[in-house]
């Protein structure tokens, strides 16, 4: 929410009775300068009357993070809070960003139902690895928030003026090994690349990007391409194109 308001978007806020167990609304009131939405009924609530104002003002909504319970409804199409409510109102893109127990997580249950929103056109930000609330290591950490975010931009970036376009860009510095401990290269640290790979990405073009080594995390929303040599990278060009 902090991010995206940052980045100069609107954002409505919609919390779960148990969200709000773990944050307090005036926080993300705070953050994102409106109000926060709790309560299906609350009469000072803009949106408390018609639910659906919320879900047809919305361009894309994104659930992060969304436990196995929420996941369970929107497959379902239970409607019984505000924030179900919205998902199954709302014409607009939606992404959901589960995070829970690896077990859980991997529960054919809930394989099943990610596979039915999957089918229903809802956009999946699979999960990390690594530790978890319970202390266990596995799959069903929330992924990262650059990793939302820039499923976020590539979704409202469907329609933008690049559109259908295939665009496959080249980043980083190739490195020729001298040996197995040494190598020459340069001193190219991917940015420009990266950046012109995630405009594109933003305005709707589908990006193939080919990195040398760098330390830049990986841009979400594009085919990603890891070469090390020169020979490596024009093979991976004459490929994409």
């Amino acid at each position: 929410a902090s991010k995206l308001t940052q980045d100069g978007a609107k954002v409505e806020v919609v919390m779960t009775e148990s969200a709000t167990k773990f944050i307090a609304p005036l926080t993300l009131r705070n953050i994102t300068g409106r109000p926060v939405v709790t309560d299906m009924f609350e009469l000072a609530s803009e949106f408390s009357v018609e639910h659906v104002a919320l879900a047809e003002a919305a361009d894309v909504v994104a659930i992060a993070p969304a436990t196995a319970n929420v996941i369970a409804k929107l497959a379902a199409g239970i409607a019984d809070d505000m924030l179900t409510c919205v998902v199954l109102a709302t014409k607009a893109p939606v992404i959901v960003a589960p995070a829970m127990n690896v077990n859980m997580f991997q529960n054919s249950i809930t394989q099943d139902n990610l596979a039915k929103l999957k089918a229903r056109g809802v956009t999946i930000v699979e999960p990390g690895y690594g530790r978890l609330a319970s202390g266990e290591m596995g799959l069903g950490r929330l992924a990262e928030v650059e990793e939302i975010i820039g499923t976020i931009k590539q979704v409202l970036g469907r329609s933008g003026d690049l559109a259908g376009k295939h665009i496959v860009v080249t980043a980083g510095g190739t490195q020729e090994a001298i040996d197995p401990v040494r190598h020459i290269g340069n001193r190219s640290s991917g940015k420009m690349g990266y950046a012109v790979a995630e405009a594109a990405r933003d305005r709707g073009a589908e990006v193939k990007l080919i990195t040398a080594p760098t330390s830049l995390p990986e841009p979400a929303g594009m085919e990603i391409t890891h070469i090390e040599t020169a020979i490596q990278m024009k093979e991976a060009v004459a490929k994409a194109t």
